[in-house]
């Protein structure tokens, strides 16, 4: 059996971060439920997380009380890549759903979009479809 994935959630409101583990911890795909979480709840944490761990998807909200959470998709980005620790999938999750600031976030290097409010089922859905078994 290999590892767990891992997923970086970056949110600072807290009821959002419970939310989020609570539906992928009981997530009817097991790639998704057995997922290792580690949270951040600022831009600060977020670079720190990114630097300390190998993240197989990041889902990134893009308001955060430090920054843009696009920052930190520009700087993955644009980081050389390494055989040993590929990028990951980042997941741009805000509450603005305007067209231009989807644009924005695929510019910034982000791989998906999720606007929030979401159903469950199309956060689990998102997640299982960016993490290979």
């Amino acid at each position: 059996m290999s590892d767990p994935h891992r997923i970086l959630l970056v949110e600072d409101e807290e009821l959002n971060r419970m939310l989020v583990k609570a539906v992928l911890s009981r997530a009817g795909v097991d790639t998704v439920r057995n997922a290792t979480l580690t949270d951040a709840t600022t831009l600060s944490q977020a670079r720190e997380s990114v630097r300390d761990g190998d993240f197989d998807l990041i889902l990134l909200d893009l308001n955060l009380p430090d920054g843009n959470g696009l920052t930190l998709a520009r700087e993955l980005a644009a980081a050389e890549p390494s055989p040993d620790r590929p990028k990951p999938v980042v997941v741009a999750v805000t509450a603005s759903v305007l067209p231009q600031d989807q644009k924005a976030a695929l510019d910034a290097g982000c791989d998906d979009f999720l606007d929030k409010p979401y159903a469950a089922a199309d956060l689990v859905a998102t997640v299982a479809r960016h993490l290979k078994s």
